[in-house]
Protein backbone atom coordinates (compact mmCIF):
# COMPACT_ATOMS: atom_id res chain seq x y z
CA UNK A 1 0.00 0.00 0.00
CA UNK A 2 1.23 3.45 -1.04
CA UNK A 3 1.82 6.68 1.12
CA UNK A 4 1.81 9.74 0.29
CA UNK A 5 4.17 11.39 2.25
CA UNK A 6 5.41 15.52 2.03
CA UNK A 7 8.61 15.13 2.82
CA UNK A 8 9.17 18.73 2.72
CA UNK A 9 6.84 19.34 5.54
CA UNK A 10 8.44 19.17 9.27
CA UNK A 11 8.23 16.05 11.07
CA UNK A 12 4.75 15.99 13.84
CA UNK A 13 6.72 15.89 17.17
CA UNK A 14 4.83 15.28 20.24
CA UNK A 15 6.53 14.47 23.30
CA UNK A 16 4.59 13.41 27.16
CA UNK A 17 4.37 16.36 29.25
CA UNK A 18 6.59 14.52 32.34
CA UNK A 19 9.59 13.90 29.33
CA UNK A 20 9.79 17.24 29.08
CA UNK A 21 10.97 17.88 32.88
CA UNK A 22 14.98 17.47 33.12
CA UNK A 23 15.57 18.56 29.80
CA UNK A 24 18.66 21.04 29.64
CA UNK A 25 17.71 25.04 28.99
CA UNK A 26 21.04 26.40 27.00
CA UNK A 27 21.92 30.00 26.24
CA UNK A 28 22.50 31.01 22.56
CA UNK A 29 25.59 30.21 22.77
CA UNK A 30 25.58 26.73 24.07
CA UNK A 31 26.30 27.32 27.83
CA UNK A 32 23.99 24.95 30.09
CA UNK A 33 21.56 27.91 32.17
CA UNK A 34 19.44 24.86 33.76
CA UNK A 35 16.75 22.11 32.88
CA UNK A 36 12.92 22.36 32.90
CA UNK A 37 11.32 21.36 36.15
CA UNK A 38 7.92 21.36 35.14
CA UNK A 39 5.60 23.09 32.65
CA UNK A 40 1.72 25.24 33.30
CA UNK A 41 -0.76 24.08 31.30
CA UNK A 42 -3.16 26.27 29.95
CA UNK A 43 -5.80 23.48 31.20
CA UNK A 44 -9.10 25.90 29.27
CA UNK A 45 -6.63 26.80 25.51
CA UNK A 46 -4.99 24.00 25.70
CA UNK A 47 -1.60 25.21 25.10
CA UNK A 48 1.52 25.25 27.14
CA UNK A 49 1.54 28.89 28.96
CA UNK A 50 4.88 28.36 30.68
CA UNK A 51 7.94 26.03 30.94
CA UNK A 52 9.65 26.74 34.67
CA UNK A 53 13.37 26.80 34.13
CA UNK A 54 15.38 25.75 37.38
CA UNK A 55 18.37 28.17 37.22
CA UNK A 56 21.62 28.56 39.33
CA UNK A 57 21.97 26.73 43.04
CA UNK A 58 24.08 23.90 43.84
CA UNK A 59 22.53 20.54 44.42
CA UNK A 60 19.25 22.22 44.69
CA UNK A 61 20.05 24.63 47.31
CA UNK A 62 19.63 28.20 45.71
CA UNK A 63 17.98 27.96 42.71
CA UNK A 64 15.85 30.20 41.22
CA UNK A 65 12.95 29.61 39.16
CA UNK A 66 12.16 31.34 36.12
CA UNK A 67 8.95 30.88 34.42
CA UNK A 68 9.52 30.87 30.98
CA UNK A 69 7.09 31.61 27.84
CA UNK A 70 7.03 28.51 25.95
CA UNK A 71 7.46 30.49 22.41
CA UNK A 72 10.95 31.78 23.98
CA UNK A 73 12.41 28.02 23.65
CA UNK A 74 13.56 26.69 20.49
CA UNK A 75 14.57 22.89 20.18
CA UNK A 76 17.58 21.99 19.22
CA UNK A 77 17.79 18.11 18.59
CA UNK A 78 21.57 18.09 18.30
CA UNK A 79 21.50 19.27 21.91
CA UNK A 80 18.82 17.35 22.89
CA UNK A 81 17.66 20.46 24.80
CA UNK A 82 16.19 23.64 24.55
CA UNK A 83 17.82 26.54 23.28
CA UNK A 84 17.03 30.50 24.62
CA UNK A 85 18.32 33.86 23.34
CA UNK A 86 19.20 35.52 26.20
CA UNK A 87 22.29 35.81 28.46
CA UNK A 88 22.77 34.01 32.11
CA UNK A 89 22.38 37.95 32.71
CA UNK A 90 19.15 38.26 31.41
CA UNK A 91 17.57 35.16 32.50
CA UNK A 92 19.08 36.79 36.12
CA UNK A 93 16.90 39.34 35.72
CA UNK A 94 14.07 37.49 34.78
CA UNK A 95 10.48 37.17 36.93
CA UNK A 96 10.96 34.09 39.09
CA UNK A 97 9.02 32.39 41.95
CA UNK A 98 9.59 30.26 45.06
CA UNK A 99 7.04 27.29 43.79
CA UNK A 100 4.33 25.91 42.09
CA UNK A 101 1.94 27.24 44.04
CA UNK A 102 3.57 30.17 45.17
CA UNK A 103 2.35 32.69 42.52
CA UNK A 104 -1.47 33.12 41.21
CA UNK A 105 -1.07 31.58 37.87
CA UNK A 106 -4.68 33.60 36.32
CA UNK A 107 -3.36 36.62 37.22
CA UNK A 108 -3.14 38.62 34.10
CA UNK A 109 -0.80 41.63 35.56
CA UNK A 110 1.85 39.39 36.45
CA UNK A 111 1.25 37.21 33.40
CA UNK A 112 2.20 40.19 30.96
CA UNK A 113 4.71 40.94 33.21
CA UNK A 114 6.56 37.36 32.29
CA UNK A 115 5.60 37.96 29.19
CA UNK A 116 6.68 41.57 28.58
CA UNK A 117 9.86 40.66 30.07
CA UNK A 118 10.75 38.04 27.31
CA UNK A 119 9.36 40.13 24.87
CA UNK A 120 6.92 37.53 23.16
CA UNK A 121 2.98 38.72 22.90
CA UNK A 122 0.35 36.89 25.13
CA UNK A 123 -1.02 34.08 23.30
CA UNK A 124 -4.26 34.76 25.46
CA UNK A 125 -5.05 38.28 23.70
Amino acid sequence: MATNIDVTRRPFSVIAADKVQGTAVYDADGNRLGSIEYIMLDKIGGRVAYAVLSFGGFLGIGEKYHPLPWDVLRYDPVKGGYVINMTRAQLERAPTIDAKDSVDWENEAWGERVYGHYGVQRYWL
